[in-house]
């Protein structure tokens, strides 16, 4: 395997032949690092941590190391790291507590890029963009295909919903609603449907039009929740995408963004 020379490695690592350790990395015990996977430089990582396949991390990110969540007390806690992510240049990313489920969990093929934070339990699906200077307090959920704005900060226990869009700069305290363009110029707004995500990922021209009227009843009909799902259900188009949204409003406990 090519592990450069000033790397320094605990012997408990494990790591896959075909991976590539660079310059001045460090990698404790109970790392584990799969075929493929790239550390350029100055990586710093700690375990218990599991990094799957064909990773790419840039110079001085971090990985594993414990939460600043005060009510941490060194609890044993993981790392998990699908395959296919692109890490950027000092994003940081903290194991689980004992809190919540002691799993910080990042998917496949997610692009996260510099100055990012992944606070303890966050758990973050799959294909999501996570634009430059990112702030996910911890246990916050981000579903597949969200994509978030730079220096956006969401709040402990948010959630994001599916093929989600929310713009840079954004003050997330609140949930965000699944296949929704969500922004916040001083106080969190939805503006309906993500519509030119949802076209690049292939959706159907009526599934993008139910979405957006029934974002549309959410954010603009001055309904209160409960009436603008039984708009929704009276009037748009059934399909399993408007299901999840209702599904995923009904299940918020902070309240979502509208």
């Amino acid at each position: 395997m090519a592990i450069h020379p000033t790397a320094i490695i605990d012997p408990t690592a494990r790591i896959a032949t075909t991976a590539e350790i660079g310059p001045y990395c460090i990698i404790g015990a109970e790392v584990e690092i799969g075929e493929r996977t790239r550390l350029m430089a100055h990586v710093y990582a700690e375990g218990p941590t599991r990094i799957g396949e064909d990773n790419l991390f840039y110079p001085y990110s971090t990985i594993g190391v414990a939460s600043q969540d005060l009510k941490y007390r060194g609890e044993r806690a993981e790392t998990l790291i699908g395959h296919r992510n692109r890490i950027r240049e000092f994003v940081t990313i903290h194991r689980g507590t004992e809190g919540g489920g002691r799993l910080t969990y990042i998917g496949d093929d997610n692009l996260i890029m510099a100055y990012s934070h992944i606070a303890h339990d966050v758990r973050i699906g799959n294909h999501c963009v996570l634009a430059n200077g990112t702030t996910c307090g911890g246990h916050v959920t981000i579903g597949d295909w969200a994509v978030i704005g730079a220096f956006t900060g969401l709040h402990q226990f948010c959630r994001v919903g599916r093929h989600a869009i929310i713009g840079g700069y954004s003050v997330i305290t609140q949930d965000v609603m699944p296949f929704s363009n969500t922004t916040t110029p001083r106080e969190a707004k939805s503006y309906g449907a993500n519509k030119v995500g949802l076209e690049r990922r292939g959706f159907p021209p009526e599934t993008i039009d139910a979405l957006q009227k029934a974002l549309r009843l959410l954010t603009r009909a001055q309904l209160n929740t409960s009436q603008a799902i039984e708009r929704i259900r009276a009037e748009v188009p059934a399909c399993a995408e408007i299901d999840e949204l209702i599904a995923f409003i009904e299940s918020s406990e902070r309240g979502v963004i509208k």
